[in-house]
């Protein structure tokens, strides 16, 4: 009756040994680390390095720990740990000096970081320990305001340059089309032509409004975006902005940051782990802007370069290679018109690509460039720091129509997927400044986890005292389930590599109590089948059973709560959702499956059992 078959018992010894392995990397800590990563384009750091700064570390009688190299996508980074954040300092400081000689221009990226400890035969079995946000694991903490009127200049700098093209696509004439402010203007000689200009550009450009005014004798067409547009321009950039931001930082390592929209206007931005603030505001400076020019190859553009000139209407940058060559100012597309960028293959010449997806009026203005300029060259310029770069410079071969477009050239694999990275990650819809800062140090973060770490030790104390108590024996056996919940639920946890916060913590607490909930139904059930004159064997079996579908009603009542706010929480409230859900789960499997396996053990080849030791079992007097 009260015997389980081997295989359930294998069950629960299974979950026990995974929930095991998979908790104890929770024990061993972290230990201070440096973080190497490319800080420009053009650098990459691959696996060598990791020879080049431990003979560096070596020769300076600096000890590590451990060192890593880590391949996300074709950005590398390499790591090294230590015993101590005296020795993390003073690593740190050889290595900047070594890899950067001129701190003005770095090469390199050299941040303090924290890795886990746990021992290498845990994280050859795939057994890492759960994240942990920003409150206990220390880091830093940004609040970044983005620059509006920069993205609606950027926008307005656009549909310039889409009006010029519509105007002169439809042969209509016009003194001039340029922005003033947040509106463009065109000039017309009669109103005949405003009013035919502003019919045609309003089936083309609808989110625009027009009015036609007389300046003189001279006719000016202004154009604005309407309310909707604007709030769909800021809405953009504030969503590209936080898309590039993601790209950038998790291709640095930094584990689980927050990148999450705040207000209308800012960003909130949180890299637990992180100790250097100074490197952090570096990870996100990295973001770039995107443009795409004209490059000039006339011969007196040449001269004047080879003469170390640029002329009017020209700017100077370099490619990857340190070549110079000289640009138009006018920016043909931006960042913000490129969809998609993919590494791929030339369908004729089997040679690497980077196929690019531009939105509708991206297309349209690169279908009108491509059919203007064929022969002449096309750069893509990534800005970083306030510095452009030519990422790539291809020869237009013909008109290109539909938004797809193809760069090919004399480029490798890792050249290719490197560009497309680049173009896809790298583009900055409006310019962003930091307007708060804030650093919480690993102390206290280490003083969070301690006291968070007691709450649940003394909880757990204390509900083991109460049951041993009142339910004897029983209560041995439901405080071994409550054991097996917190194993399980940390061990499942630390699988999902889930973060834990302070509300997380909270929330294990929770599941403490619910767990203990399931084992007092259980017992009182054991007893009210006693009360009732039932044999001990079938009292234990019928407790289970008949408790069984309380035990269901109300855990999956609470389960819905926490999925819904799981569904629409956030920040710490999803964090607090994650491990409530989880607790739920495996307080369901550690009492109804554990604690049973646990009594039948005891009870169950018992054939002539007269008692069991569960408390008092008060019945009622006749």
């Amino acid at each position: 009756m009260n015997r389980y078959p081997l295989w359930k018992y294998l069950i629960v010894l299974a979950a026990v040994i995974i929930g095991l392995i998979y908790t104890l990397p929770n024990f061993f800590g972290e230990s201070p680390a440096v973080q190497i990563a490319p800080a420009k384009t053009a650098v990459k750091v691959e696996a060598n390095m990791l020879g080049r700064v431990q003979q560096l570390l070596n020769e300076n009688n600096i000890p590590t720990t451990g060192s890593y190299f880590e391949q996300n996508g074709p950005v590398g980074t390499v790591r090294f740990r230590f015993d101590s954040t005296d020795t993390q300092l003073q690593a740190k400081d050889v290595i900047e000096s070594a890899l950067n000689p001129d701190p003005a221009n770095p090469d390199y990226t050299v941040a303090l970081n924290l890795l886990p400890s746990s021992p290498n035969w845990l994280s050859a079995l795939g057994a890492n320990p759960m994240y942990l946000g920003l409150d206990l694991r220390g880091g830093v903490h940004f609040l970044l305001q983005v620059d509006m009127q920069g993205a609606l200049n950027g926008r307005y700098d656009s549909l310039a340059n889409d009006v010029r093209s519509i105007l002169r696509e439809n042969g209509v004439r016009t003194g001039g089309v340029e922005r003033d402010g947040l509106s463009i203007v065109a000039r017309f000689d009669n109103e005949d032509a405003a009013n035919n200009a502003a019919s045609t550009l309003r089936s083309r450009l609808p989110e625009m409004i027009y009015a036609v005014s007389e300046n003189g004798e001279r006719f000016m067409l202004t154009s604005r975006l309407t309310e909707n547009a604007v709030m769909e321009v800021q809405n953009n950039a504030l969503q590209q902005n936080i898309t590039t931001l993601h790209n950038r930082i998790n291709e640095l390592g930094v584990a689980e940051p927050i990148i999450q929209r705040q207000g209308a206007d800012r960003i909130v931005v949180q890299l637990p782990g992180v100790q250097d603030v100074a490197k952090a505001k570096e990870i996100l400076g990295r973001t770039a802007t995107l443009e795409i020019r004209m490059v000039d190859e006339s011969q007196s553009a040449q001269n004047a370069l080879a003469a170390g000139r640029v002329p009017f209407g020209l700017e100077r940058y370099e490619d990857t290679n340190g070549r110079p060559m000289l640009l138009r100012r006018q920016v043909v597309l931006t960042g913000e018109n490129l969809q998609d960028a993919q590494p791929g293959r030339d369908q004729q010449s089997q040679q690497p690509s980077v196929n690019l997806t531009l939105d509708q009026k991206g297309a349209r203005i690169f279908r009108d460039v491509t059919r203007d300029n064929v022969g002449k060259r096309m750069a893509i310029l990534l800005f970083e720091k306030g510095q452009g770069q030519v990422v790539t410079a291809p020869v237009i071969r013909s008109e290109i129509p539909g938004g797809q477009v193809q760069i090919s050239g004399s480029m490798t694999a890792q050249e290719a997927s490197d560009i497309a990275l680049l173009l896809r990650a790298g583009a900055l819809a409006a310019p962003m400044e930091i307007i708060e800062e804030r650093t919480i140090g690993p102390s206290l973060g280490a003083e969070n986890i301690e006291m968070g770490f007691k709450s649940v030790v003394w909880g757990f104390a204390a509900l083991a005292l109460f049951i041993i108590v009142y339910y004897h024996l029983f209560g041995v056996f439901s405080t071994l389930g409550l054991s097996l919940n917190i194993l399980l639920l940390l061990g499942v946890l630390s699988m999902l590599q889930a973060t834990l916060t302070l509300p997380g913590i909270a929330a294990l607490a929770l599941a403490l109590g619910m767990a203990i909930d399931a084992n007092v139904l259980i017992n009182e059930r054991i007893r009210e089948e006693l009360r009732g004159g039932m044999a001990p064997q079938q009292a234990i079996n019928q407790g289970f059973e008949r408790a069984w579908g309380t035990i269901l009603d109300s855990n999956l009542t609470t389960l819905i709560v926490g999925v819904a706010l799981l569904a629409f929480g956030s920040g710490p409230v999803r964090g607090f959702a994650v491990v409530h859900c989880i607790g739920i789960l495996t307080s369901m499997f550690s009492a109804v499956v554990g604690v049973r396996a646990i009594t039948n053990l005891w009870y169950g080849r018992r054939r002539k059992l007269q008692s069991i030791s569960i408390g008092q079992i008060w019945k009622p007097k006749d």
